[in-house]
């Protein structure tokens, strides 16, 4: 999200990453900061982490480093339609605010562009609706190429998750101190002779 402002647009987009399987965002904030309400998010920022970072650049300088290519939705010439992008392969969504769109920055950045078609006088959609879209034809895909069915998360990626998720307030606490996550039982409880005193 490049400068992505309204905090209803941010909920909103969290909501749809949470929909499909989504499990991080990266985020651009406005000069204005970057608020998410958890009431309109429906609690969807419990499971979708967001990563901040001072720019365009610095975000996807992370990403490309994780194997990621940087498709753009932006109604520029040469934008392909959103349907015909290879979305089974890694990429990362760059979205903008309504009224400006993309960043110069991130107009540069892309490796590819996007755009949904429209055919009414509006130029385009609502960041958080077009974002929609782009997510589930990724997971339309996705899980028609049955990526869905073979999980693409690691073990130790999986068990963080899970005990995050599980219990946030003693994963905090662990996080503070420094401190690692002790491992769950199969039940999903904790033995409390693991847990610092």
């Amino acid at each position: 999200m490049d400068r992505v402002h309204k905090p209803h647009n941010l909920s909103a987009i969290l909501r749809n990453c949470d929909a499909v399987g989504v499990l991080e965002a990266h985020a651009v904030p406005a000069q204005s900061g970057l608020e998410i309400p958890e009431a309109s998010s429906a609690g969807s920022s419990r499971w979708v982490s967001v990563r901040l970072h001072a720019s365009a650049a610095a975000a996807v300088a992370v990403l490309r480093k994780r194997g990621f290519r940087i498709v753009a939705a932006h109604p520029i010439a040469g934008a392909r339609d959103y349907r015909t992008v290879d979305f089974t392969r890694p990429a990362a969504l760059l979205v903008g605010a309504e009224l400006h769109g993309l960043s110069d920055e991130g107009l540069r950045l892309a490796d590819e562009y996007v755009v949904i078609p429209t055919v009414g006088m509006v130029r385009s959609l609502n960041v958080s609706v077009a974002t929609s879209l782009l997510l589930f034809e990724a997971f339309r895909q996705r899980q028609a190429a049955g990526l869905y069915e073979r999980g693409r998360l690691e073990p130790e990626r999986y068990r963080t998750l899970l005990f995050e998720w599980s219990y946030p307030r003693l994963a905090r606490r662990l996080r503070e101190e420094g401190l690692p996550y002790p491992p769950l039982r199969d039940d999903g409880s904790v033995d409390p002779a693991l847990l610092p005193r």
